[in-house]
């Protein structure tokens, strides 16, 4: 399930969404969760974050990542951007190519957020946070 709309992905950038914000906007959603697997917040009992500073974080952070790979232009969401811009067989050249989205780092920008989801996220205290282990209780 997406954390964001297209009308509100279209209200919060002002650009009208691609034909596919559906598809991106729930790759997207996949890539946050994964992102804030460790963080702590209240859900109801269905695990649906209840706290609307959560809910707009998920759903701000959403839309950046989107927003970021349609800048981009060559990231969709599923990884399959070129991993190389210039090819050469004799002498062997390979060049990278730029990462998209604007992440660090090589390969495909799918796996990871785009600088201004992961602000979003850090401002709503949902990363940074280490998973936790409690000790074993002896008899």
């Amino acid at each position: 399930m997406a954390h964001a709309t297209a009308e509100e992905y279209e209200d919060y950038t002002g650009e009208s969404p691609p034909a596919d914000i559906g598809l991106r906007l729930t790759r997207a959603s996949r890539l946050v969760n994964r992102a804030t697997i460790t963080a702590q917040y209240d859900v109801d009992e269905n695990d649906i974050a209840t706290d609307p500073k959560i809910l707009t974080a998920f759903r701000e952070a959403t839309i950046e990542q989107v927003a970021a790979w349609v800048t981009s232009g060559t990231e969709d969401g599923t990884g399959a951007a070129p991993v190389y811009q210039d090819v050469q067989i004799g002498s062997v050249r390979l060049g990278r190519g730029a990462t998209s989205g604007g992440a660090a780092g090589g390969g495909s920008a799918a796996d990871r957020l785009a600088p201004q989801a992961r602000m979003v996220l850090e401002e709503a205290g949902l990363l940074g946070q280490a998973p936790r282990t409690y000790p074993a209780r002896c008899p």
